[in-house]
């Protein structure tokens, strides 16, 4: 009988391990999924005779399935919400109904009715959310709740830079001995208003500029242009600006009050680089624009979300300013095959685990977090088949060793003679 017992725990010692493998194959295309390896143990019976032990091998304890926290590889899905970890660490999810905090790989959130950031599951991804545009990481994680109808007000302009290489060679009084500049800057209002500034060669190495605005943008306003500005731009020997000197400071623009704010506005003209580099130069070629800058930003209105690297959520407005709106935590466990793993590809933490540490991604022994991407799960299909056919065999073995056995009895019953 200890044969057909032998071979029993063998049975179920292979079936559950064929269980642990199909559970493997099905989670083959599941992002974040970490695939169980297979471990036996054997059996051993032990008997006392006066003061010595005797043991003897009894067959398999039943397979145990360990979860193996390898790397998988990053794909990239080009889904918004969509987020995998490179490193440790595990995303930090909490129960809506239970409130228990559970841990998972797995990345591809979503965003409820509510404005939560959801995992697949539905349970709420933790995390840091901004307050008044100000994101602090140091507090306790809560919920990620992405705000709806954000706006960025508008912001007047009040300095612009203008990077120009005008014609040395130009003859004065000719086409080529007067060139514009156009740039245009923002009211307090966020309406654009189009400033140019034009350049007439007046000498060798001077030129004349004068800074106009639309007449019809300004109140009281007559002719085609209103001009705001006026000077000179002398250059040395080798085309570069000689006066006004970086130390001057920039150009004070003084724009009467316009039509679109009823207000005056006040707009520095830079002619130097914070570094001290002239922004304005002259050489043998032909007058170019080369660049300009300006620091107003007319109103925005929240056009997209998306997580970022790093796991920040990003708003993306129609002014092209960005936001960052929310910090997704990370928790890092020092032995995370001591979990349980829950429905939804979670985790939870056991009595033998050791305390998940939660903090900032890329800080600790947690990993980095790639936006628009998924971890691929880790199983491999042609080690799970290799496994599943030495499974099998193993079952087969272990049914025919009870199917011999059986008959052995069968046999040796026939051999007791009838009453």
């Amino acid at each position: 009988m200890s044969a057909i017992a032998n071979a029993l725990s063998g049975l179920q010692a292979n079936a559950t391990a064929i269980n642990i493998v199909s559970t493997n194959l099905a989670n083959l295309n599941t992002s974040g999924y970490k695939d169980e390896q297979v471990s036996f143990e054997d059996l051993v019976n032990q008997s006392l005779t006066g003061f010595a032990t005797a043991s003897s091998v009894s067959g398999s304890t039943t397979a145990q399935g360990t979860q193996q926290f390898t790397q998988g590889t990053l794909q990239t899905t080009g889904n918004p919400y969509d987020a995998a970890i490179q490193g440790g660490g595990f995303f930090v999810l909490q129960d809506p109904s239970t409130g228990q905090q559970v841990y998972t790989r797995q990345g591809n959130f979503s965003v409820n009715a509510a404005g939560d950031l959801v995992s697949a599951s539905g349970q709420m991804v933790q995390g840091w959310n901004a307050v008044n545009g100000t994101l602090v990481t140091s507090g306790a994680t809560t919920n990620i709740q992405l705000p709806s109808g954000l706006a960025q007000p508008p912001i007047a302009t009040t300095a612009f830079s203008l990077s120009v290489d005008l014609a040395s060679n130009a003859a004065v009084g000719s086409a080529a001995g007067t060139f514009s500049s156009p740039i245009q800057v923002i009211d307090s209002q966020g309406n654009t208003h189009t400033l140019t500034v034009t350049y007439t060669e007046t000498s060798a190495n001077n030129w004349s500029y004068s800074v106009t605005i639309p007449s019809a943008d300004v109140q009281g306003g007559s002719g085609t242009s209103t001009t705001v500005g006026s000077g000179t731009l002398t250059f040395d020997a080798n085309g570069n600006l000689s006066s006004p000197g970086s130390t001057t400071g920039p150009v004070a623009l003084s724009i009467p009050t316009l039509n679109a704010t009823g207000a005056p506005m006040n707009v520095n003209w830079n002619l130097y680089s914070a570094a001290g580099a002239p922004l304005i130069s002259q050489n043998t070629t032909t007058s170019a624009n080369l660049s300009n800058t300006q620091n107003g930003l007319q109103s925005g209105q929240l056009s997209s979300m998306s997580i970022g690297n790093d796991g920040q959520v990003v708003a993306t407005f129609s002014n092209g300013q960005t936001e960052n709106v929310a910090q997704i935590a990370l928790a890092s466990v020092a032995n995370p095959s001591s979990m349980v793993q829950l429905d939804g590809n979670s985790f939870a933490p056991t009595g033998l685990t050791a305390a998940p540490v939660i903090g900032t991604p890329s800080t600790g022994a947690r990993g980095s977090i790639t936006g628009g991407s998924l971890e691929t799960s880790t199983v491999d299909i042609a080690t799970e088949f290799t496994n599943l056919l030495t499974f099998e065999r193993g079952y087969q073995a272990n049914s025919k060793v009870i199917t011999t056995e059986d008959q052995i009895v069968q046999q040796t019953i026939a051999l007791i003679p009838s009453a």
